[in-house]
């Protein structure tokens, strides 16, 4: 691939077949980048039982459900918790500061997210579990596509 104008790789436009991307790989909450738009990342990730409490300080947080079941617990202002209940081919978006706790009965799900975002945010509480990656970055395609 020729290099760009600041020496990185260009990367050649292909589509991503999620499904395939999805089956290749088996761990849970260790999302894989698949593509890029300018700054933001496009992760996918297989989810199962419960993530972390976490805030992102400094960004919104996407997700869209490809497959199965996907709740986002949300602490409130007051310190009440809501949990909103995802279902294939729905939407949510975590706003920034929100302090909020992952759990799916299983299932794959896409986020879209500013590139190096943690994915056990700014801030968690308590231990991190062995089945959650704590990661800013886990290429699906190697470093350039």
């Amino acid at each position: 691939m020729p290099p760009d104008e600041k020496g990185s790789t260009l990367m050649v436009p292909r589509p991503v077949k999620l499904r395939e991307a999805l089956a290749s790989f088996e761990d849970l909450y260790s999302p894989r980048i698949v593509e890029r738009v300018n700054d933001y990342d496009v992760r996918i990730a297989h989810v199962a039982g419960e993530h972390v409490w976490h805030v992102h300080d400094h960004t919104d947080e996407f997700f869209l459900v490809l497959e199965g079941t996907f709740d986002v617990s949300l602490r409130e202002s007051d310190g009440s918790v809501r949990t909103v209940s995802l279902h294939e081919g729905e939407i949510f978006v975590v706003p920034k500061g929100t302090e909020h706790k992952p759990a799916s009965s299983g299932g794959s799900i896409l986020m879209f997210e500013p590139s190096g975002t943690s994915t056990t945010g700014d801030r968690h509480l308590g231990e991190i579990p062995s089945h959650v990656e704590a990661t800013t970055r886990h290429e699906m395609f190697g470093e350039n596509g």
